[in-house]
């Protein structure tokens, strides 16, 4: 293994550059070259890509985003831009591929694994969406910003004795809006993994008013419902005042936390070590306190497993 590349694809996350620190300072510590891929998948079918040395990563652990950038590419998923990122990759002399990014990126070096390229994915997503890890790269830092969000709403909320629906993301995963409720302090939380009624919802304020509650706060998960039909029916429901928010891409930015970057250059530098030792195709995870690594199609098989200690506990301790 004499030189590897990196990528970050898919949706940025904080920790990524934690992550393409330890990947570049881990390799050349090992006498290995490390080319920076630029923009994901994108990158590697137009050849646009960096050699990276340790100044490339110098104060960078401590940024959101990615340096590399990132970008989904519609065109590497057609056959002829898979080939052109396979003669890329012998072009470049890359002897394996580390890919920072979600399902999606898993999807793409998985093929290029059974193309023969030795790859190493590192979960990179805030929505916590990929079944075989606890927890991925950037979920905690996303987390502590919507907890950030919801502390500044809850001071206007209660100063109006209004009702917030808060928007958060995740996509198709409530674990974002699960945490944030939990951490937070929500009378609510609203995911795609179980069915809500908006009459408990609405009797959920209804018992906080009658104990002299000013405010509610409900957390919803992008992937089960619209912030603004559902502030509406528990206004109509209700005749509390209820406002909606929408917290959007600030999610995706900010300073990692502690957490991400431990994390990422964890990952990082394992990813380095398992192309080292000639491991093809597996992705890297968190499992209590320990790193591990797995094969990355056995990985992206397994089902998402819903916290429904979790979801309970929120229940109970919002009564």
């Amino acid at each position: 293994m004499r030189k590897i590349g990196v990528l970050t694809s898919g949706g940025d996350a904080p920790g990524m550059n934690a992550a393409i620190r330890a990947v570049v300072r881990y390799g050349i510590y090992n006498s290995i070259s490390v080319i920076g891929i630029k923009d994901g998948y994108s990158g590697l079918v137009e050849g646009e890509s960096i050699e990276m040395n340790l100044s490339s990563v110098a104060d960078i652990i401590h940024r959101g985003g990615t340096v590399l950038g990132s970008a989904r590419s519609e065109e590497f998923q057609e056959q002829e831009g898979f080939n052109k990122a396979l003669k890329n990759i012998k072009y470049l002399g890359i002897d394996g591929l580390v890919t920072i990014g979600g399902d999606g990126t898993f999807q793409g070096a998985l093929a290029l694994g059974k193309a023969g390229v030795p790859v190493v994915g590192i979960p990179g997503t805030i929505d916590n969406d990929l079944p075989y890890t606890q927890y991925t790269l950037g979920f905690f830092t996303a987390l502590t910003t919507v907890l950030e969000s919801v502390e500044k709403i809850r001071d206007t909320s209660s100063s109006h004795s209004r009702t917030n629906v808060i928007q958060v993301m995740g996509r198709n995963c409530g674990d974002i809006a699960l945490y944030a409720g939990l951490a937070g302090g929500a009378e609510m939380v609203i995911i795609p993994e179980v069915e809500y009624n908006i009459d408990e919802v609405c009797d959920k304020i209804m018992q906080g008013r009658a104990r002299g509650k000013k405010h509610s706060i409900i957390i919803l998960a992008e992937g089960a419902g619209d912030a603004k039909d559902i502030s509406e029916l528990i206004e109509n429901k209700t005749g509390i005042t209820t406002r909606y928010s929408i917290l959007g891409y600030t999610q995706r930015g900010g300073t990692p936390s502690a957490f991400d970057r431990l994390i990422g250059s964890q990952m990082g530098a394992r990813a380095v070590r398992l192309l080292k030792e000639h491991c093809e195709s597996r992705v890297l995870g968190v499992s209590g306190n320990e790193i591990f690594d797995m094969d990355m199609e056995e990985a992206l098989s397994m089902e998402k497993k819903f916290d429904e200690t979790t979801y309970e506990l929120t229940k109970i301790l919002s009564i």
